[in-house]
Parts: C-alpha cells; structure tokens; sequence
C-alpha cells in the first residue's frame, strides 16, 4: 500500500505533505523535503525497524510505503481520528461498537484491517472522506 503525496517549492523552501497522515514538513530541496517526511513518519510510527520508502514520481507528487503496512495504516487511523479531534470512545460509539478496543485494535497497529474495513474505520473517522483506490502515478 501507498500513500500520495504533494511537494511544492514556496520561496526558497520545498513544502511537503501526506494529508492521509496529516503530516507536514519542509526542507532545502525537493530531494531534502522527501528525505524529511520519511523521517518525520518514521518518528510518529516510533517503532523499532520500521522504515518507509519513498517514490518521487512526477514535480509535484510523489507516494510512500513500508514493507510494514499494520505500522503504517496504524499511523494513518491515529492521525486522523486525532486531527478530527475524536477519542477513541467516539469513533467506537460511530462504529456502533460497545467497546473502544474495536477501533483501538487497529490503531495500535495490532491487527491490519482489509480495504472494505479500513474504509469503514476512516468513514467512522470523517463521514466526508472516503477511501479512493487508483493505480499508482509513480515507478
């Protein structure tokens, strides 16, 4: 799996960005701002040997991954639920599950949900996101 991404130079810095992991950075070159997001998402990640790949693709975009796709999605579920400002307790109650671990199972990155149930987690998240599968822009 692999989340895409934009960078874009504004004055003399590159600005980069995975809205998916709501993370930002910045650095003197392009090649400079795609070595920071990877370290940027291998730092929230904060789990020993994960590391992610970055594919630079086209000016303006470029995709990451990891061979450790839990850690990733992981990331992603907690980012989001974060930057809509949920607890755990909501997104369950969204879910209409009993229990917060339903969400928390997957956050944590204890299990990897299929694609089906990785939209259904991000719908209970944001009901005006949905998951857009397409075939990747970038070698």
């Amino acid at each position: 799996m692999r989340l895409g991404g934009r960078v874009w130079k504004d004055g003399r810095t590159w600005l980069i960005e995975v809205p998916l992991l709501d993370v930002m950075t910045q650095g003197r070159s392009r090649k400079d701002a795609l070595v920071m997001i990877a370290d940027a998402i291998e730092v929230l990640v904060n789990e020993a040997g994960f590391k992610v790949d970055v594919y630079a693709g086209r000016a303006d975009r470029f995709e990451i991954g990891s061979a450790n796709v839990g850690a990733l999605v992981a990331l992603m579920l907690r980012r989001q639920r974060e930057s809509h400002g949920l607890s755990l307790a909501e997104v369950a109650t969204r879910m209409k599950q009993a229990s917060k671990n339903a969400y928390a199972r997957y956050e944590q990155g204890r299990a990897t949900p299929t694609l089906e149930k990785l939209n259904e987690l991000l719908a209970a998240v944001s009901t005006k996101r949905d998951l857009v599968l397409t075939e990747s822009t970038v070698e």
